[in-house]
């Protein structure tokens, strides 16, 4: 029996009904674009076709594929356009030949034209963050006649006028060259023959928008090289702000992974830790590493989610005893695959130095490894190149701010490369991450200057367009709880226009409302569709065997509700979800926005994001409602907006220093009282009267007093019962 047929029984669904065709968990979407329209994909063809008609056969260029091209071969290869004749006489090309083709095939790259039609009709926008004289491209000198000499002195000898900030804004803009597919990363960027195997097997054809954007830049695009006035390609470093689901995690690990298979290939002796990736959550930190194994499977690139007792960095301040304990460690990890098996504390106390070429961490448990030894300063790392910030405006705001810091400047190499992703990323972000870098190349001699980039898919900080937003007004918590229940109860829900089926999440500002919900809610799904096991609450208090394991079940569809704080407000990846509930109003219109992008994630449609809010809240809601309005604008649709106009100008406004208070605490009704204040009786989350709660708790009270009555011993008479009875005095 299908248990979803058991919660929808009452429904009357017909068989080919709407709602079963636009649920996010039916499958893969069509595309996973968010944003395209007829000129683009016209340009996209035409330039498929052009690359597949330039030899003289079209029946052998079809024949060519991007497995054909060893990158990491000796050095000899087959040319993509080459005849069957000289492969079938034997004929390779030298290292020569081979530059000539590669040479060729750059040629084949899109005008600026083109490239910015795309790019516009995608929304994205590639910006340089440098100072304005910066930006402008080293010209070489040229011969000039006289006349051209004069009136350049002229023009010298004339106050240099100030550009306006439209004029320094468009001089600022970038159009690098668009990814195609993803064979183009095989035939036009070169990279791992293996690492391109994996995301072919994987499935990835068509790129999203940041990815589309973002790979040609992570993997050296001529076009940027040019604006800044040099010839050969230059990786920059890169903020993205990009909306959730879109695959941001795909775009910043493929770059990684084959610079250190790059790496490998030219220094195989050096190994150590190349890259890493700092995540808020130790839920998404385990995710970036699994995505990151399918990737480099079989490509030699370790990938290890940090741990506690984890050794990132070698230390001599215990003396040669110590020094000895790490080299007899990894000579006996040294034969083992995997990594993670030599971070096993030794019987004698220290732990070996990882091997792993990418770590994947939260902030606190870096740091903590960084600085063993309070005594002496923070370790370094050397070694890394490549540093990824994903959730970047969390991992610099105040919580976590310092420790991330700390672990940009204990990577000291002067080659080193920044990155950072987020869907929502304020200006505060960007100026922390150039004062940064500048701070950097002050403090360390031999850093090398590289271009700061800005990409922005869409309009900033704003939710995906795919889904559908519902603003509900409530009153009361009890009036919440009644109108979460009509969506766990469809035929109660007939009455709305609310459609929502499992599974998907809740939201709650504080663990204890969390807890609560998740009892209020267990045995609201009946016991033939599985009861209280389909309902489960997660939260920061629970033990990480106990997280990863509701993570696992939920993922199976074991679970369908889950009830859950702001720790997966981020990044988690839930590919089936059809729908999210914000059962308390966000802190934030950020936070908002990457609540919403659990659903409708890599462009399914049919997601639903439900946010009751009551009499407390009215004060809050705007920036969300100006959130909806700009999706929903987004989207271009005719359907009637969630958010009136009329709506839009009654809500109030919210002061810079409330703003600051509901980020730091929420909504200040709903912070954790003591027992006993009218304002947790308010903000209690039940439906029950007091007469019932009364009646309740003085019935428990009665079996309390019963069963203590029974486990206490018998005495007097009772008590000497068991004797073999009274003899009398003895005389």
């Amino acid at each position: 029996m299908d248990a979803f047929k058991l919660l929808t029984r009452s429904t009357k669904l017909k068989a080919g009904s709407s709602l079963s065709s636009t649920l996010p968990s039916k499958g893969k979407a069509e595309n996973p674009q968010l944003f395209r329209d007829a000129q683009a994909e016209k340009l996209l063809e035409s330039g498929k076709k052009r690359k597949r008609v330039q030899s003289a056969d079209d029946s052998d260029a079809e024949d060519v594929d991007a497995a054909d091209l060893d990158f990491f071969g000796s050095g000899k290869r087959s040319a993509p356009g080459a005849s069957s004749k000289k492969e079938q006489e034997g004929d390779q090309e030298g290292p020569s030949d081979q530059k000539d083709a590669s040479d060729s095939e750059g040629d084949e790259s899109m005008d600026e034209v083109q490239r910015r039609t795309i790019l516009n009709s995608h929304k994205i926008k590639v910006t340089d963050m440098r100072d304005f004289e910066e930006v402008q491209p080293v010209q070489p000198p040229k011969e000039e006649s006289k006349k051209k000499k004069k009136k350049r002195k002229q023009q010298e000898e004339e106050p240099a006028q100030t550009l306006s900030k439209k004029e320094q804004k468009k001089a600022r803009r970038l159009f690098p060259q668009p990814l195609v597919s993803f064979k183009e990363l095989r035939t036009k960027y070169h990279i791992s023959r293996r690492l391109a195997e994996n995301i072919a097997e994987q499935g990835f054809t068509v790129p999203t928008e940041v990815q589309l954007g973002s790979l040609p830049l992570l993997l050296g695009d001529r076009s940027v090289s040019e604006k800044s006035g040099t010839d050969e390609s230059v990786e920059p470093d890169l903020l993205v702000v990009a909306p959730t689901g879109s695959g941001k995690t795909l775009s910043f690990m493929i770059p990684v992974i084959n610079k250190i298979v790059r790496h490998h290939h030219d220094q195989s002796e050096e190994r150590g830790i190349f890259s890493v990736v700092i995540a808020p959550t130790k839920e998404l930190a385990s995710q970036i590493v699994n995505e990151g194994r399918k990737l480099a499977l079989g490509t030699g690139v370790k990938i290890t989610l940090m741990k506690k007792g984890i050794q990132v960095a070698e230390r001599d301040d215990d003396g040669d005893d110590s020094k000895d304990i790490l080299d007899e460690d990894d000579s006996e990890s040294s034969g083992s695959e995997d990594d993670e098996k030599t971070t096993e504390k030794n019987s004698k106390g220290k732990a070996p130095v990882t091997k792993s070429d990418i770590l994947v961490t939260t902030p606190l448990l870096l740091v903590n490894a960084l600085s063993a030894n309070r005594n002496k300063p923070m370790a370094t790392l050397p070694l890394v190149r490549s540093l990824v910030l994903d959730e970047a405006d969390v991992l610099l705001d105040p919580l976590f701010r310092d420790q991330t810091l700390d672990i940009w400047r204990a990577c000291t190499h002067p080659e080193l490369r920044a990155s950072l992703w987020s869907a929502t990323m304020g200006s505060n972000i960007e100026d922390l991450a150039k004062s940064t870098i500048k701070e950097r190349k002050d403090t360390l001699t031999q850093t090398k200057s590289y271009p700061l980039l800005r990409l922005v898919v869409g309009l900033k900080d704003s939710a995906i367009p795919n889904i559908k937003h519902k603003l509900v007004y409530a009153a009361t918590e009890q009036g919440k709880l009644l109108g979460l229940r009509q969506l766990l109860h469809p035929a109660a829900a007939s009455a709305t226009d609310i459609r929502l089926r499992p599974p998907f999440l809740i939201f709650t500002q504080t663990i204890p409302r969390a807890v609560a919900l998740h009892s209020e809610l267990r045995y609201d799904i009946p016991p033939e569709a599985g009861g209280s096991s389909r309902i489960a609450v997660l939260h920061s208090d629970l033990s990480d065997g106990q997280r990863s394991e509701i993570m696992k079940q939920f993922r199976k569809g074991e679970i369908w509700i889950l009830v859950t704080t702001d720790l997966l407000a981020r990044g988690v990846d839930f590919r089936g979800i059809n729908g999210v509930v914000n059962y308390d109003i966000p802190n934030s219109a950020a936070v908002y926005v990457h609540r919403v992008g659990r659903t409708g994630r890599a462009g399914r449609e049919g997601g639903i994001a439900v946010t009751y809010y009551t009499k407390e809240d009215i004060p809050y809601v705007k920036s969300i409602a100006n959130v909806i309005d700009a999706s929903e604008k987004l989207r271009g649709t005719s359907e009637e907006k969630s958010v009136q106009k009329w709506l839009l100008d009654a809500l109030p406004d919210l002061s810079k220093k409330n703003k600051k208070e509901l980020k730091k605490h929420g909504v200040k009704a709903r912070q954790t009282h003591t027992k006993g204040e009218k304002d947790d009786r308010k903000m209690r989350i039940s439906t029950k009267s007091g007469y019932e709660r009364r009646a309740e708790n003085k019935k428990k009270a009665i079996i309390e007093a019963s069963r203590s009555r029974k486990s206490q011993p018998q005495s007097g008479a009772d008590a000497g019962s068991d004797d073999e009875g009274w003899q009398g005095l003895k005389d």
